[in-house]
């Protein structure tokens, strides 16, 4: 089961500004607060402004979505050293069984505690 990737989601909320969140970075093209059910001590959600139709990783396809999915990554790691964080995981749930629950392209970025594996 895919998310509809016209869908408005509760990220692209957070994005428009009709919904508030702990933001910890934010540039052109992506923003990144702090998860509301945090996993680990640091629990940062990065995810693109604007959607492109990413509603899920299986969907970055067009030539756009390749330097979008190259500027999340360089994101995550200026935040992780801004952050200060050392070891860290990042982790993107792809689909329902994957854990997947909001359909909006969306990293998460774990710390602060030993991170076993395999995970899940």
């Amino acid at each position: 089961m895919a998310g509809d990737p016209n869908e408005k989601t509760i990220f692209d909320k957070i994005v428009s500004g009709e919904m508030p969140s702990h933001k910890v970075y934010e540039d052109e093209r992506v923003l990144a607060f702090k998860d509301v059910n945090p996993k680990a001590p640091t629990h940062i959600l990065i995810i693109p402004k604007n959607k492109d139709g990413l509603s899920q990783l299986r969907l970055a396809q067009a030539p756009q979505h390749v330097e979008l999915l190259g500027h999340l990554m360089c994101a995550i790691a200026k935040i992780a050293h801004e952050q200060n964080l050392g070891d860290y995981r990042i982790v993107i749930n792809d689909g329902p069984g994957a854990g997947q629950s909001v359909y909006h392209l969306h990293a998460h970025l774990l710390a602060g505690r030993p991170l076993g594996w395999p995970p899940g």
